[in-house]
């Protein structure tokens, strides 16, 4: 559907994607380019920002490759003026950098662990909505999605610092949209369950038990593909969520619900 009525558009927005290389910024990525976004592609990895950035203009898509730390602040904001500078605005951002620092118990756990995973997972998020509201603030608004996970909804062991992050994203975004819903900009955040990303089949290994194990305790009998994570972020910073902000929409197959 094209015109008025086509809500999912995002066509003349600037979208800014985080952690865009891995499977779920990727898909989100194209999807938000196939809509009409320009898009900046934000990730550690330089040599796979600009692979992708080079792709989705292949396809007819905009879009840029930023190299970007998401725990340096420096970082952070160089990244939303870089955007800024080359594409005019920044009207949406996809905060979907993070990292499974690794697996151990509580009381066995290294505290680079925790701090390592809480920079990444918590701390990266705060820096990003900082200097992106800071600019949507003086332009009119826009739209944020976080990137949380069902571990930020229930409690999983060996891994502490991980479910306290991500709990710590369900909080930040709660805050963040209560601060700026009245001046024009909604944030909200998804929560995957188990998602066919390279992160979570590293997380595997090579052991299919502990991968059947994962598929049984989604009721839907399977994991996620990475593009149903997309179609949710991207619906959320589309006009189609107009009255949609605080809320952590669960992309989970229905894990949570149990």
């Amino acid at each position: 559907m094209n015109g008025p009525f086509d809500r999912l558009s995002l066509a003349g927005r600037v979208v800014l994607i985080t952690g865009a290389t891995g499977g779920i910024g990727s898909e989100t990525a194209r999807l938000c380019a196939a809509r009409g976004a320009k898009v900046a592609i934000a990730d550690l990895d330089a040599v796979a920002c600009e692979r992708l950035a080079e792709a989705i203009r292949a396809d007819g898509g905009e879009a840029m490759a930023i190299r970007v730390d998401v725990t340096q602040e420096e970082d952070v904001q160089a990244m939303v003026a870089q955007v800024v500078a080359r594409f005019g605005g920044l009207h949406a951002a996809f905060n979907n950098a993070g990292i499974n620092a690794g697996n151990a118990l509580l009381d066995g756990m290294a505290l680079a662990q925790w701090q390592r995973s809480l920079a990444v997972n918590l701390t990266g998020v705060f820096l990003c909505m900082k200097h992106e509201i800071a600019h949507m603030l003086a332009h009119g608004g826009g739209a944020i999605v976080n990137t949380s996970s069902a571990a930020g909804a229930v409690g999983m062991a060996w891994s502490a610092d991980y479910v306290s992050a991500k709990h710590g994203v369900v909080g930040a975004t709660r805050a963040a949209a209560v601060e700026t819903g009245g001046k024009g900009i909604r944030v909200n955040a998804i929560l995957p369950g188990a998602i066919e990303t390279r992160m979570f089949t590293d997380a595997l290994g090579t052991n299919p038990d502990l991968r059947r194990m994962t598929e049984a305790g989604h009721p839907i009998g399977r994991v996620g593909a990475p593009h149903e994570v997309a179609e949710t972020a991207a619906f959320l910073l589309s006009d189609a969520a107009s009255f949609i902000t605080g809320a952590c929409i669960m992309v989970d197959g229905g894990f949570t619900t149990q």
